[in-house]
């Protein structure tokens, strides 16, 4: 099977100046990505609207069937390329932190609603969600989501991996001063579970916060494909599942766990 090439949008710099921009940004981006022959793109966490809004997050929430969501299905369609994108959710009175899965013919594939929070800001702005695997099938590889502090728990991505993810992608709003999750936890969360991570961070200053960059395609033989700088920037790398299987059998983390030793943990544990 040909290898999934991927796009990861790094970027933008602030908050857009409304959902227009932001899917203006997209539709090049995606007429970009599909020029170098990429069938799938990612971006970062909350792409739609930017992570600094504060209490007008809520403003700029959508139901899952909005208009920007509209949008988005008709970029991918029109490109032919699947979509990885953040956005705020509204659910009635909630709002989550969502990232969505459309593919390459405009139809929704998935929904992931953030399951761990960080911080006083996420936690006053969004409600989480509450499950925990989200997948789907695209060109023949197993996509699974996570949305950026999900990734820090080794219980998330553990759990992907048992549920057969190959590829999983990780929209994310990483800030400085905590680099080290790129540079050094990303890529041994995909070795130790055998597993392709697109992690795909913003960048750049916006309202408190000053974002890190450094989005990476790690993959499962502790090798990054590809590294982002400081700015704004489009990597191209593929997921090439006959490395993932080269991977697990070099190294068979999953095959040699013992489960019954770690009931001790507890489900709080």
């Amino acid at each position: 099977m040909a290898p999934l090439r991927t796009a990861l949008l790094q970027g933008p710099r602030g908050v857009p100046d409304g959902a227009d921009e932001a899917l203006a940004a997209l539709d090049d981006a995606a007429a970009r990505a599909a020029a170098r022959g990429a069938a799938l793109l990612a971006t970062g966490e909350l792409f739609l609207s930017g992570y600094a809004l504060g209490d007008r997050m809520a403003h700029a929430a959508e139901p899952a069937d909005g208009p920007a969501a509209r949008t988005v299905a008709a970029i991918a369609a029109r490109h032919g390329v699947a979509v990885v994108y953040g956005c705020p959710e509204r659910d009635g009175a909630r709002v989550h932190n969502t990232a969505r899965l459309v593919g390459p013919d405009g139809r929704t594939l998935a929904a992931y609603r953030k399951t761990h929070l960080f911080g006083a800001y996420e936690r006053a702005v969004f409600t989480a969600g509450e499950h925990p695997v989200v997948q789907a099938d695209l060109g023949g590889v197993r996509v699974g989501l996570l949305i950026c502090y999900d990734v820090e728990f080794p219980e998330a991505v553990r759990a992907h991996a048992l549920a057969g993810t190959e590829l999983l992608v990780v929209p994310t709003a990483l800030m400085r001063p905590y680099e080290f999750v790129a540079h050094t936890l990303v890529p041994a969360r995909a070795y130790e579970n055998g597993l392709y991570i697109a992690y795909v961070n913003r960048c750049g200053p916006e309202g408190e916060f000053d974002f890190a960059g450094l989005s990476c395609l790690a993959g499962p033989d502790g090798a990054v494909r590809a590294r982002a700088g400081a700015g704004p920037e489009l990597l191209v790398a593929d997921v090439d599942l006959e490395v993932l299987r080269g991977a697990r059998a070099e190294t068979p983390y999953l095959a040699d766990r013992r489960p019954e030793l770690y009931r001790s943990l507890g489900p709080s544990g």
